[in-house]
């Protein structure tokens, strides 16, 4: 998942034009709320895989079973990339959603 599809989704025009009546998603690319949903919800998934490989390897590596610290490393560089940018995502929704919620009617 692209965090600018997230950005440009929040995006909106100040012109008259627009009006009231025109959705940013729409706008944005075609893409629904509800597959931004899904996608955040995958990659959250796709996270938590992440750091249970690299639970298994250090586990591996403590109990003597691998010597390979390469393989080690990997693992727990891909799941604190993972987590940093789930974590990215995450405080982005926040953010739209704080910005929601001071707006005036």
């Amino acid at each position: 998942m692209d965090i600018n599809a997230i950005n440009a989704m929040y995006k909106t025009t100040n012109t008259p034009a627009s009006g009231y009546g025109t959705n940013p998603v729409e706008e944005a690319g075609g893409n629904s709320f509800d597959s931004v949903l899904n996608s955040v919800i995958n990659m959250v998934g796709e996270t938590n895989t992440l750091q249970n490989n690299a639970s298994a390897e250090e586990i591996k590596f403590a109990l003597g079973e691998s010597d390979n610290t390469h393989d080690l490393l990997i693992a727990e560089q891909k799941a604190t990339v993972a987590l940093q940018y789930t974590v990215a995502v995450r405080d982005k929704f926040l953010d739209a959603y704080k910005e929601l919620m001071n707006m005036q009617m």
